[in-house]
């Protein structure tokens, strides 16, 4: 009696188009999004080093782009009339030399930034060869919180970097600049591939949550045929 009456609940579910899948069938399409979620953490993290670094050494953060006297200012390059014709303003030997305190304090934070993002992103690359577990959790909480101080630290050197724009030098070029306003020059592709590599590493720390591959099974659900 009771497997007849069985029977016709089956049949029924059928009709109506529900299906029981067992635990053992969704854990691993469950361990697979959660990989992806962690392969899609390391590609863009992997990225965004690339697209820090790269707008922390360009010359382009200023620009006065005019046929007789173009000039270009970033970070840590100076570069006049082409952008072939470049110099630093003294790097990492004489660091004073650059123009402006304010610059010099963007150039510490953005790199700093880059240096978190770096080391952040390796930690992503380990724990893709890790077993699901305790440490696989922590490196990802670890890499979440170096990447969330990243993003503060270099929108910091973001925002100091335009006040800058009053120093003796930049004005020599750009004429009547004050802080926040460039005057005859303007704002470079160099900060606004810096900008839009901030923009981007806020997502990072969500990611990071997610990251790890779950081993625990899930809930079964009725599979809508």
């Amino acid at each position: 009696m009771h497997s007849l009456l069985d029977r016709k609940k089956k049949e029924a579910g059928a009709e109506l188009g529900f299906v029981d899948m067992p635990a053992g069938n969704l854990l691993p399409q469950a361990q697979r999004m959660w990989t992806c979620v962690g392969c899609l953490w390391v590609l863009l993290s992997s990225c965004l080093v690339a697209v820090c670094s790269f707008s922390f050494i360009s010359p382009a953060w200023i620009v006065k782009e005019k046929s007789k006297d173009s000039v270009s200012f970033g970070l840590l390059w100076h570069c006049s009339e082409t952008v072939y014709n470049c110099y630093t303003f003294g790097g990492l030997g004489s660091f004073a030399d650059i123009p402006s305190g304010s610059w010099q304090t963007s150039a510490v934070l953005c790199s700093g930034g880059c240096v978190l993002l770096a080391t952040s992103a390796l930690l992503a690359i380990v724990t893709v060869f890790l077993p699901s577990g305790l440490c696989e959790k922590r490196i990802c909480t670890l890499a979440g919180y170096m990447q969330t101080t990243a993003v503060f630290i270099m929108a910091s050197g973001l925002l100091v970097y335009p006040f800058g724009l009053n120093s003796p030098l930049v004005q020599k070029y750009c004429g009547n600049s004050s802080i926040y306003h460039a005057a005859d020059c303007q704002i470079g592709w160099g900060y606004m591939l810096a900008i839009v590599g901030v923009m981007l590493a806020v997502f990072l720390p969500f990611f990071s949550k997610y990251a790890p591959k779950e081993s625990s099974s899930p809930t079964p659900i009725p599979t809508i045929l």
